[in-house]
């Protein structure tokens, strides 16, 4: 429990900052994700939101601030350790290894970012019911780089849930996706958010955030300009103005 009676969240960022030069990328930023939530992000190019995803895998060091898991700092660990430990990521552009099959990508992940759990899965396991969650079971043995993008974006998610992650973070992940691709992969994200993983996930597919999503959070200049209940941050003025230059009109 926390000191204000609270269950510990999940994730926790505390006063995070980071700028490269005169670009912020985290400017104080504070945010709790709960156990079992599914929190979205939105914000115009630049708004600092991969930034954020990067703070929390480890891929980038803040410049203060700090970052928590189960109520654990985690702020200057390694980004394989906090893999170990249960964050599972996405790219915004999928990188599977081009040469490899689609079952030996998700191998290498459950392998080496896996975390060690005694539930006797092993990583040959884990990838296979990765592969069947994400509908890419008969396509195991076809060459990643041959792949189509919503077959590249299975991928990503499949490596990633593979690693059997308490949290997983996704970036764009719908980007480039055709509407009935968006449709199959909103489906799926309902699919892990009754299986009870914690997920935080970047998208500028507004419509899919706002149709699942538990809370959303709207940034800009590494700040948070509104967070709350999802059609009350789209209607919010300060969110109208950084999407369309002017206040939200009646």
């Amino acid at each position: 429990m926390t000191r204000e009676g609270l269950p510990t969240p999940l994730l926790e960022l505390e006063d995070v900052r980071k700028s490269f030069g005169s670009v912020v990328v985290a400017d104080g930023l504070s945010l709790r994700v709960a156990r079992g939530e599914m929190l979205g992000v939105v914000g115009p190019n630049g708004a600092g939101k991969t930034s954020v995803l990067n703070l929390i895998t480890g891929n980038l060091a803040p410049d203060g601030g700090r970052v928590f898991l189960e109520g654990t700092e985690i702020t200057h660990l390694p980004a394989h350790v906090r893999a170990r430990l249960g964050i599972g990521r996405t790219y915004q552009i999928p990188r599977p290894f081009g040469g490899m099959t689609v079952f030996e990508n998700v191998l290498l992940g459950a392998t080496y970012a896996g975390r060690r759990r005694h539930d006797g899965r092993d990583p040959t396991e884990a990838s296979v019911g990765a592969l069947e969650f994400t509908g890419l079971t008969e396509r195991a043995n076809v060459i990643a780089g041959a792949l189509p993008l919503l077959d590249r974006k299975r991928l990503e998610l499949a490596r990633a849930i593979a690693t059997r992650p308490k949290l997983l973070l996704l970036d764009e992940i719908a980007g480039g996706l055709t509407e009935g691709e968006v449709d199959i992969l909103v489906g799926t994200m309902r699919e892990l958010r009754a299986g009870g993983l914690t997920i935080v996930w970047i998208e500028h597919i507004v419509a899919a955030l706002v149709s699942i999503v538990d809370r959303l959070v709207a940034m800009d200049d590494g700040r948070i300009l509104a967070e709350g209940d999802p059609a009350a941050v789209i209607a919010d003025p300060a969110v109208h103005a950084v999407y369309l230059g002017q206040e939200a009109v009646g």
